[in-house]
């Protein structure tokens, strides 16, 4: 099988195909059928971040039903699972820490 070798930014929601293009925090080699998964996490996360923006001018609804935010955070588990399961050893123990994580 394959492999692509690509450099992920969680906190920016962005995959780089070459380490220089912006900063990154985590380096993986996945399998080529694994790149859209990521950008498609990322892409699903954009839109509920849009839906909730717009859902904070809201005041009736508290922060904390927001279903939005919920499917934020699997989908954020779901790209630490991912990248655990691609990086390398000391990546994999930082994300093993990660609250997300357990």
């Amino acid at each position: 099988m394959q492999t692509y070798k690509m450099y992920v930014s969680v906190a920016n929601q962005q995959v780089y195909h070459r380490p220089h293009d912006s900063p990154w925090e985590y380096e993986v080699e996945v399998p080529n059928a694994y790149v859209p998964i990521f950008h498609r996490l990322f892409e699903q996360m954009y839109e509920l971040e849009i839906r909730n923006f717009y859902r904070a001018h809201l005041p009736y609804i508290p922060y904390h039903y927001d279903k939005d935010n919920h499917d934020i955070d699997l989908r954020t588990m779901k790209v630490y699972a991912l990248i655990h399961e691609f990086t390398n050893d000391e990546s994999k123990r930082f994300i093993e820490k990660l609250p997300y994580f357990r």
